[in-house]
Order: C-alpha cells, then structure tokens, then sequence
C-alpha cells in the first residue's frame, strides 16, 4: 500500500498514511496531536481541518458540522478524509457545536467543589 506524505501546518507535524486510512486515524497512530480527537465518527466537528494541498476523498461527513460551503472551500472532517496523494492541512482553530447547542472545547477542565462543612 502506497504511503502519502500528510502535513499539518498548524503544528509542523509530518506523519504518513495509505488511502485506506483515514488521516485522523494515521495520525493518532503517529502519535501526532495537531488536529483535535473527539468522537472519531463524523458527528462532532472536532477534527475539522482545512486541506490546503493534495488529493483526497471523503466520507459522508454531518453537515451539522461541515456545511456545503464550508466543504466547496476545502473543509472536512479528518477522520472521514483519506488521502489519495500527499496532503497539507490546517486544523480549523474553532470550538466545535452540534446543531443542538453542546459545546465542547478539547481541553482540560477543573471543577470547584465547595467542602462540606
């Protein structure tokens, strides 16, 4: 299986991955962290990325998520991308939402707990 060259410009990373994986999945695999992880399956928008370069095919992908213009100017959803040559992206830098109003950002959060007396 051929091997594509994907780069994510946001981070500099560089990893590889064949036509029949899908890029988040590559890119977990090496152990890269440029594009956030959510629920790996299309539905929650924290894997949109922009492709700036190359050749790839996708997946159905939620428009929840992904609009069709969005999709016309080069946005998908990285774990429904699989490259068909190499690739350059950048990781979409917003919060993503579902269409019910769920929030989420991929960082940690604390949570204050009053002491019981």
């Amino acid at each position: 299986m051929t091997q594509f060259q994907i780069t994510i410009d946001n981070s500099g990373e560089v990893f590889h991955c064949g036509s029949d994986r899908n890029v988040l999945e590559a890119m977990e695999a090496a152990l890269c962290k440029g594009i956030p992880v959510g629920c790996r399956n299309g539905g929650c928008g924290a894997c949109k990325a922009r492709v700036l370069d190359g050749r790839y095919g996708t997946r159905k992908m939620s428009r929840a998520v992904i609009s069709e213009e969005e999709q016309a100017e080069g946005y998908v959803l990285a774990c429904k991308t699989y490259p068909q040559g190499d690739l350059r992206l950048a990781a979409a830098a917003v919060v993503a939402k579902r269409v019910a109003g769920f929030e989420f950002s991929m960082g940690w959060q604390s949570i204050d707990r009053k002491k019981e007396a």
